[in-house]
């Protein structure tokens, strides 16, 4: 399995990838690979990344668990492979973008095109086995995914962090409220959508606080 992660990510994370919980985690996830069927392909493990080298981060969008259903999950958090039917938090999420931009749900269900403008879609747990939601989490990558968001919090300026419920809430505490930008709402997931994620206008939001700290939009 050949896992390649983009330079600046690299060089900022080297210290993580020297410590122990990495090399068990490194351990647990090439025996599940070996074995079982896990998603995403090896490659996409780190996909989220290699999109969007650290500097160019401007929008954190934090996921929990990659999708866990054969031909879904990409690597990059809420985002399916084209062809791929979209799962119902990423229908909300479409329905959110119509409502507050008036963009119509795109043909397809890939998120590549935000990543590549600078949206860094982060799970907190980057595999999985098939079928099995939540079967890699609390193995370690909950912790390399604290780092991360940590270097971005703490090196970078305006970014827009965006928690959706409970579970990214709770990772994205300790961000400074007053160096970024943090929109927190409940999850677009259609048991929590309809208590208060409808109606929040994150991606306006995202944007407008973009331009008013001279960064360039993104376009959702």
């Amino acid at each position: 399995m050949k896992v390649e992660i983009e330079a600046s990510w690299q060089k900022r994370l080297q210290p993580e990838f020297e410590k122990a919980y990495f090399a068990q985690l490194t351990d647990f996830v090439r025996r599940e690979y070996a074995v079982r069927t896990i998603y995403p392909p090896g490659r996409l493990i780190f996909n989220a990344f290699n999109l969007c080298p650290f500097d160019r981060v401007k929008v954190v969008l934090l996921g929990q668990d990659p999708y866990h259903g054969p031909g879904q999950a990409q690597g990059l958090c809420f985002s399916v492979n084209d062809g791929v039917r979209f799962p119902p938090s990423l229908v909300n999420i479409f329905k959110e973008l119509q409502s507050d931009l008036g963009i119509a749900p795109p043909a397809s269900g890939s998120l590549v095109r935000w990543a590549e403008q600078g949206v860094f879609l982060l799970n907190a747990t980057l595999t999985v086995r098939e079928h099995q939601a939540g079967s890699h989490q609390n193995m370690g990558w909950e912790q390399f995914t604290d780092a991360v968001i940590r270097l971005l919090a703490e090196e970078r300026e305006h970014l827009v962090f965006i928690l959706w419920g409970g579970y990214a809430q709770r990772k994205g505490a300790f961000i400074d409220r007053a160096k970024h930008l943090v929109i927190a709402s409940p999850h677009p997931s259609p048991l929590s959508a309809y208590h208060g994620f409808f109606g929040t206008k994150p991606f306006s939001r995202t944007n407008q606080y973009l331009i008013a700290n001279g960064v360039e939009p993104i376009e959702w």
